[in-house]
């Protein structure tokens, strides 16, 4: 299987950079590139890009341009061009994206539903998740019960190192 190759973000192109020391909540709304290092909580609506970096905490429903994650977002994601999830990347929510670049090791608690770009708008609009389901916050994993495998529990299968429907 040929390895995944997503482009190396240089942070001299990202006009806005919230640093590591950086703790914020509330709604975030932007139009140039911006990389999140620290933590967010809140909403984010973007019509750029947005990156989180590798140490980054993000509890938000985030939609923006492209996303591209190293860190841990608890949320569902849209994404108008595409997601990139890094090896290190950590998600617990939705994504609805027409593309989805996936590197080994990273984990994805969630589903995915890819739709022509097009048709982003108003699938994300209707009130549901990426899933096509009313979104709910992640709370960790369910316990299985003794003879039941964690596939059955689930629903969810192994997929290059992350998990997928």
């Amino acid at each position: 299987m040929a390895e995944v190759r997503i482009k190396k973000i240089d942070e001299n192109e990202i006009d806005t950079i919230l640093a590591e020391d950086i703790d914020f909540q509330g709604v975030l709304s932007f139009t140039s590139p911006l990389m999140i290092k620290g933590r967010f909580k809140g909403e984010i609506k973007a019509e750029s890009d947005l990156y989180i970096g590798r140490d980054a905490v993000v509890e938000a429903k985030v939609e923006a341009k492209t996303v591209s994650a190293r860190g841990t977002i608890h949320g569902d994601i849209v994404a108008h061009s595409r997601v990139e999830l890094y090896s290190t990347a950590v998600v617990y929510g939705d994504i609805l994206t027409p593309d989805l670049e996936i590197e080994r090791g990273c984990r994805l608690n969630g589903h995915c539903r890819m739709i022509d770009p097009g048709d982003i708008g108003s699938v994300a609009e209707d009130g549901r998740s990426a899933g096509g389901r009313t979104a709910q916050r992640y709370n960790g994993p369910r316990r299985s019960e003794p003879n039941r495998s964690d596939q059955e529990e689930t629903g969810r299968a192994q997929v290059g190192g992350g998990q997928a429907d």
